[in-house]
């Protein structure tokens, strides 16, 4: 295995969520990260990487080995998971979710202003 895998899967470890569940969560491709797993490929790509750190709240330095400490002063990030459970008791349909996700991100840009 390459040590971007072993990074990953580390990060799932600590969140307690699988691979798959981390794709499906992120957005990102799962097939690649098994080529990854098989050493069949050293590297993802970059919109993968983007959407893996983005879902870990790490850099892309960080999962590629570049810095060695996750960045202490980023907010924590919210799993699906949690979102659903603290949103919805636990069950939320995709469209409820997109549509919490839309909403967040439309504070966050309006905030930014």
């Amino acid at each position: 295995m390459s040590e971007l895998y072993n990074r990953i899967e580390a990060l799932c470890r600590e969140r307690k969520v699988s691979i798959t569940q981390m794709c499906k969560d992120s957005g990102a491709s799962r097939a690649p990260l098994t080529e990854l797993k098989m050493n069949r490929t050293k590297q993802l790509s970059i919109e993968n990487l983007q959407k893996i750190a983005t879902y870990f709240n790490v850099t892309t330095d960080y999962l590629l080995g570049a810095e060695t400490e996750k960045d202490p002063a980023a907010p924590s990030e919210v799993s699906e998971s949690d979102l659903k459970f603290a949103l919805f008791g636990g069950e939320a349909t995709d469209k409820q979710l997109d549509e919490v996700r839309r909403f967040a991100q439309f504070i966050k840009e309006r905030d930014a202003k």
